[in-house]
């Protein structure tokens, strides 16, 4: 009888994996992308920067233009949410504050920029339908949150929403 550790094995097969919901390449292509999605996703990962190592915005902003792909970004939208976003820290966090389930230290730096992009949005960018604000932000958290941030940033923008476009959201709910 042969000793089950030392007997030679034919090499596994895997089973191919389902894509079941995604493109032919399992993401969203870069070229469905649009330029404020684009401006949105660079000023994510610029202010995560901020929050985690509390580089200076000019120097995120440098480093950041350097970036594959940033000349796709609407660079105007990207600099109104990078520098917005950093220069009302504090009343951003007041805002987002008493919305939260548990203190803001124990919220993951992906989806505080997220909120802080959303609030930044719903406040000062009236072009922008609350409802693409919502659903821009619950995409960021999807890509670059941990597994269920997009749902707890998707709950916090839905309180937040009729606080900051009160009449925009009261006219949709009809």
């Amino acid at each position: 009888m042969a000793d089950p550790i030392t007997k030679p094995t034919t090499p596994l097969k895997r089973a191919p994996q389902s894509r079941t919901g995604l493109t032919d390449t399992g993401v969203k292509k870069a070229a469905d992308k649009s330029a404020r999605t684009r401006s949105r996703e660079f000023a994510m990962q610029a202010l995560y920067q901020h929050l985690v190592g509390r580089n200076t915005a000019e120097s995120i902003d440098a480093f950041t233009r350097d970036l594959a792909g940033f000349n796709k970004a609407d660079s105007a939208h990207y600099d109104a949410l990078l520098h917005g976003c950093i220069e009302q820290a504090l009343a951003l966090d007041s805002i987002i504050l008493p919305l939260l389930d548990r203190p803001m230290n124990e919220i993951s730096p992906v989806e505080h920029s997220v909120l802080w992009i959303g609030a930044y949005e719903f406040k000062h960018c009236l072009d922008v339908p609350y409802r693409v604000v919502i659903n821009e932000c619950i995409e960021l958290a999807k890509a670059f949150g941990g597994t269920d941030g997009h749902k707890y940033v998707n709950g916090v923008l839905h309180k937040m929403a009729p606080m900051l476009r009160e009449a925009e959201v009261s006219s949709q709910a009809r």
